[in-house]
């Protein structure tokens, strides 16, 4: 397979997220992985579970051989490496990794759904992926990811940013 363009979703909000998601960087280099680009910080309310403290978010791009499936096996063995522990659905976590869009793939088998089904209706996640790939389009809408972005909410983000 060639290499391909991946972006990969992170959020934390136990622990030291930063320290954590240059953790979880770091893990990505060591298996072949390159970044190439990496958003803000975005400060984010929790989804779902309410009675938590605050999100820490980001959007990597990555460039790799793996295909969706071992990349998500991997992005899973890193969560585990770094102590992720799923206490409750949505609920707080050292680290969560998700698979958002692998190239144009689009693709579902087993416990892997690409592009991520979440992304039109979650602003941390269309926040920092559009803001290092403003002219994305989602792969299954065709919908500009920024045109998603500004349904929501008006795509506005009333947290603090952060630089990373």
């Amino acid at each position: 397979m060639l290499r391909g363009k991946v972006f990969i979703g992170l959020g934390a909000n136990l622990g030291s997220p930063k320290v954590t998601f240059d953790a979880a960087l770091e893990q990505l280099k060591c298996n072949d992985c390159s970044i190439l680009r990496k958003s803000s910080l975005y400060h984010t309310s929790p989804y779902g579970f309410q009675d938590q403290p605050d999100f820490l978010n980001a959007v990597v791009e990555i460039e790799t051989d793996l295909p969706p499936s071992p990349l998500l096996n991997l992005l899973q063995a890193i969560e585990r490496t770094l102590g992720k522990k799923v206490v409750c659905k949505n609920g707080p976590r050292i680290i969560d990794m998700d698979l958002l869009l692998h190239q144009d793939h689009i693709r579902e088998e087993g416990n892997l759904i690409v592009p991520h089904p979440g992304i039109p209706e979650r602003d941390f996640v269309l926040l920092p992926l559009v803001e290092i790939a403003p002219e994305l389009r989602h792969p299954v809408s065709g919908r500009m990811l920024k045109d998603l972005l500004s349904a929501l909410n008006n795509g506005t983000h009333n947290g603090k940013t952060e630089t990373w």
